[in-house]
């Protein structure tokens, strides 16, 4: 995910910074921007980014009249020290308020929100399976590797260690830009179902089923992982009526 930072306190930039390279590893922050005036220029010289960070408050106007200028189609998220702003933030299809001084539970929750409903929209990577648009792949990175994985090749995504995970049917595993709600909003819920708050399989990677404790369900996962996943007690009955409609 690329991000691009709208603002003029450098100690403000700076705390933004260290919260997105601790919760959000992967993420490319791929521009500094601390006016309206550099922030049509960069527009005009850059791709859009995938999510904006805009401080309301800029040295030569407000955040506001930089969206008016650039009309992004990403979807951005107001940071400010004032809370009277946040009726006028919505107002302009912003997808996020944060508050300064900006809490990391906050961001990560409006970066979220974001990514959720940039998912929702129609891009590159998505396709209209008839019960709405869903993605088809996602761009990863491992190290110097950038690859195209196909969503029919994941087998399951999970979490682990505060970072999300995809791994395919061919055994190999890519780290996500997005965390598990995120992605449960991008796949296709005929292919793939949340079964507990780690795991969110794809039907085909399911290899064996059995009745565990409380009308729980352990699920046997191919490729296989050391602790076999369980369906949790408030999810066993959608469970059961996926598997009837998966495809």
């Amino acid at each position: 995910m690329k991000i691009l930072i709208v603002e003029d306190e450098m100690p403000a930039y700076n705390r933004l910074v260290k919260i997105i390279n601790e919760l959000l590893p992967e993420t490319e922050i791929v521009g500094h921007i601390d006016s309206i005036e550099s922030g049509v220029t960069w527009f005009e010289n850059n791709e859009e980014p995938d999510l904006m960070l805009i401080d309301i408050h800029l040295a030569d106007g407000s955040g506001f009249e930089l969206i008016s200028q650039v009309s992004p189609k990403c979807p951005y998220i107001f940071t400010t020290a004032y809370d009277q702003y946040a009726i006028e933030a919505f107002k302009t299809n912003g997808s996020g308020y944060v508050l300064k001084p900006v809490k990391k539970e906050e961001l990560l929750f409006a970066v979220h929100k974001a990514m959720q409903l940039r998912a929702q929209s129609v891009e590159p990577g998505t396709e209209d399976t008839g019960r709405g648009k869903y993605k088809s792949r996602f761009m990863v990175r491992f190290g110097e590797t950038i690859k195209a994985l196909q969503v029919c090749d994941i087998a399951y995504c999970y979490s682990e260690s505060k970072a999300t995970f995809a791994k395919s049917f061919n055994g190999q595993t890519w780290p996500m830009d997005h965390n598990l709600d995120a992605l449960e909003s991008m796949l296709d819920p005929r292919m793939f179902f949340r079964i507990n708050r780690q795991y969110l399989v794809s039907f085909r990677s399911i290899d064996e089923m059995k009745i565990y404790t409380k009308s729980r369900i352990l699920i046997k996962l191919n490729p296989p992982v050391k602790e076999p996943p369980v369906v949790s007690s408030e999810r066993s009955a959608d469970f059961k009526q996926w598997l009837d409609d998966a495809v």
